[in-house]
């Protein structure tokens, strides 16, 4: 059976990039079809930020209360582990979608399931679960949010072994004796956060020098410093060679590059991602299959005056947030276009995504907290700004010994020693994902070092450390 049908606007993927894209359109009046090829929602709603965040909760709320006089001697017993895994299911909707659905109907957008491909400008079929074909056409535009996905090395024996990813990570039943993870980023960190917690004996092992290499590294230190204390093994410099599992099941053993065995009985593969852009009919169109698609401040693909890549899939800024703000723009561009108004770019930016170059904020949430924004030293010496790192004790500030016993943090901003603005700020210690959003504040808005002085932070709290900061700055 086909069927055709036309729409102003038509989305290809409905995680939360394609969710958002979708309100904005029908917000201002153009009719909307989504199609998804997995779940409403998409990978945050089922397999990234919330079942990780619902996994990581416990863990860090109990490393919290541990460090609380009066408290502490309470919270010495393993978690209910069981009890963890069912609050994921929970927050996961036991992976059903039914209430996204709900939503997004009550919106007035049509959803098709099933696997969409472009086929010329404006143009989609959808291939559905029972072999009925939908061809679709946008008088405006299509909009490709289908997100990224999890990259697996190709390394001899892997393939067989059926190795973990991110999403078998986030929505595991059982919790491995012996988990070996593979990478240091982001996901490595928080996984070996979770699943040491839960009791298995993790090791990571990473190629390079430390753990979230993309951040300063003394986030990366101190996050290494704390999985070693709960009992992880953190190990650098380690590259994987191949991977030996009989019969994809049972124990599986990394062999490392000089012979080195390490045997355990899930491994984990935290290595990066790849949009999901191979199989949705960019060469069509003159695009390459499994690229990234690069974009204009809109989102719209360099090149044509329809076709626009929001979210993961150009390669900005690989965050939900970062993704469901890009979304509000290239909406709110495709609206506008299609009402023949002008782009409005005095109205808050309105039509033009800049966020996502120079005020990125993101939170790791291992114990302790790792969250940052903006540019790391590094990263601002590499762009040629001339600049000054502060760094201050976050144990130092008065919040910080009531928020803990023994806290241990360390914060740091970089400033412009020719505006006088921030460029980035990074903070670890337990608590701190909650400072981050007066950091992005303060680098989104440029807001000159001499105005922070009068935003006074609330005393005792943690805060306080903007103070200091400010303090060592001008010495």
């Amino acid at each position: 059976m086909t069927d055709t049908a036309e729409y102003d606007v038509v989305v290809l993927g409905a995680g939360p990039v394609g969710e958002n894209l979708a309100d904005r359109a029908r917000a201002a009046g153009l009719s909307t079809a989504v199609v998804e090829s997995e779940l409403i929602g998409g990978e945050c709603s089922y397999w990234a930020c919330m079942p990780s965040k619902a996994l990581l909760r416990p863990v860090i709320a109990r490393a919290d209360a541990r460090r609380v006089p009066g408290l502490s001697g309470s919270v010495q017993g393993p978690l209910d582990v069981p009890a963890v895994l069912a609050h994921r299911d929970y927050y996961v909707s036991n992976w059903k979608d039914d209430g996204q659905v709900d939503w997004l109907k009550s919106i007035g957008v049509d959803i098709y399931r099933g696997q969409g491909r472009i086929e010329g400008p404006k143009r989609i079929t959808v291939e559905g679960p029972a072999g009925e074909r939908h061809t679709l056409t946008a008088r405006h535009a299509v909009a490709v949010c289908t997100g990224s996905r999890a990259v697996v090395p190709d390394l001899p024996g892997l393939a067989g072994a059926n190795p973990w990813t991110s999403r078998d990570a986030t929505s595991a039943k059982h919790v491995p004796g012996r988990l070996v993870i593979v990478g240091g980023g982001v996901v490595g960190v928080e996984m070996a956060t979770a699943w040491q917690a839960f009791g298995s004996r993790v090791t990571v092992l990473v190629r390079g020098k430390g753990l979230l290499p993309r951040m300063e590294p003394f986030a990366g230190e101190l996050v290494a410093e704390a999985l070693t204390d709960a009992g992880a093994t953190v190990r650098t410099g380690a590259s994987v060679a191949s991977v030996e599992r009989a019969d994809g099941s049972g124990p599986v053993t990394v062999v490392l590059q000089g012979g080195e065995r390490i045997e355990a009985d899930e491994v984990l593969f935290a290595t990066g991602r790849a949009p999901r852009t191979d199989d949705i009919g960019l060469d069509t169109v003159g695009l390459k299959p499994g690229s990234w698609l690069t974009v204009d401040e809109t989102c719209r693909v360099e090149g044509s005056d329809w076709l626009y890549g929001v979210g993961d899939v150009n390669h900005r800024a690989l965050m939900t947030h970062e993704g469901k703000y890009q979304a509000r723009i290239a909406g709110a561009a495709i609206a506008a276009r299609a009402h023949g108004d002008p782009l409005d770019t005095a109205r808050w930016g309105a039509h033009s995504a800049t966020a996502d170059h120079a005020a990125v904020p993101q939170v790791v949430f291992t114990d302790p907290e790792a969250a940052a924004v903006g540019l790391s030293l590094a990263e601002a010496e590499a762009a040629g700004h001339r600049v000054r790192a502060v760094d201050y004790d976050l144990a130092s500030v008065a919040g910080s010994g009531l928020y803990a016993d023994g806290y241990r943090g360390r914060a740091r901003m970089i400033v412009d020693l020719d505006r006088e603005i921030l460029l980035g700020a990074t903070f670890v210690g337990p608590g701190v994902g909650e400072l981050l959003h007066s950091a992005t504040v303060a680098v989104a808005g440029e807001v000159p070092v001499d105005r922070l002085w009068h935003a006074v932070p609330a005393y005792p709290t943690i805060s306080e450390v903007w103070l200091r900061l400010l303090e060592t700055y001008r010495g």
